[in-house]
């Protein structure tokens, strides 16, 4: 695996999960890292967890649903760095409801716009950068991105619209020395769902999957940086998730079932 020593790497969404995760593997081979988030405190946490690691490490607050702060956060970058060579939308928001049990739409845009537009911004400030460094395009998706998921409505429909823009923007960019990557994990024990927004709008604060029966965040992170320094066109991340989009092409009725299942069952 190619290493990512002084390479510039921004990752959104780092003030845990697998955007943590991906920030503290990426700091032991010495890399330079531009760290996003809302949450200060926690990311300013991770930051220093990087740089006891070995690695330079930026901590910028940032909201991806707000375009102002995803230029900005680039504009940081290239101040403290000089260049950017990866940029890694990670920033992500869910929900746990069935769309009729929704009161507020406000709901479902909050998550397009964190999930779909938060991307798109980010991508539009650092592409020009990327293009001179012939760098690294990275989109965290979700098989439910590739398949439609009962009480996620909201959140596969913001995923689906991610996977359809990095696709398209792989097409465009096929000359320019820059690469997309999309990965696609299936559920992983990141410990945050809890805050999955409920049909009230509010965190619905027990996590509705069995966090200990599924793909751990330290494998997730792993997989995913390998898929980034190879360059891949895309990762699935689970046998279970490839062979459900070999089926689903065949039997996706058979598909809607194993999906609502594995709401049901969480894992």
């Amino acid at each position: 695996m190619e290493s990512m020593k002084d390479r510039v790497i921004v990752v959104t969404g780092a003030s845990k999960g697998i955007g943590a995760e991906l920030a503290r593997q990426w700091a032991r081979e010495g890399a330079a890292l531009v760290l996003a988030a809302r949450d200060e405190g926690a990311l300013r946490a991770v930051a220093a967890e990087c740089v006891a690691r070995g690695a330079k490490a930026e901590a910028v607050v940032t909201d991806v649903a707000e375009e102002a702060d995803c230029r900005r956060l680039v504009e940081r970058t290239v101040a403290a760095f000089g260049r950017l060579d990866v940029l890694v939308n990670n920033a992500g928001a869910t929900m746990w409801a069935r769309f009729e049990d929704i009161g507020d739409m406000a709901i479902l845009e909050r998550i397009m716009k964190v999930n779909y537009l938060g991307a798109v911004y980010c991508t539009r400030h650092a592409l020009p950068h990327l293009r001179a460094s012939g760098g690294r395009l990275v989109a965290v998706s979700s098989l439910a991105g590739r398949t439609g998921v009962p009480t996620r409505t909201g959140y596969a429909a913001s995923k689906h619209a991610m996977m359809g823009f990095f696709d398209s923007l792989r097409i465009e960019l096929a000359d320019s020395g820059v690469t997309v990557t999309t990965i696609c994990p299936g559920f992983v024990s990141t410990g945050i769902r809890e805050n999955a927004t409920g049909p009230d709008g509010r965190p619905i604060r027990v996590s509705p999957v069995k966090e200990g029966e599924v793909m751990g965040v330290e494998e997730c992170a792993r997989l995913t940086r390998e898929a980034i320094a190879g360059r891949r066109r895309e990762l699935v991340m689970t046998a279970r998730g490839r062979m459900g989009l070999f089926l689903k092409l065949v039997a996706p009725g058979l598909i809607d079932r194993i999906a609502r299942r594995a709401i049901e069952t969480g894992r």
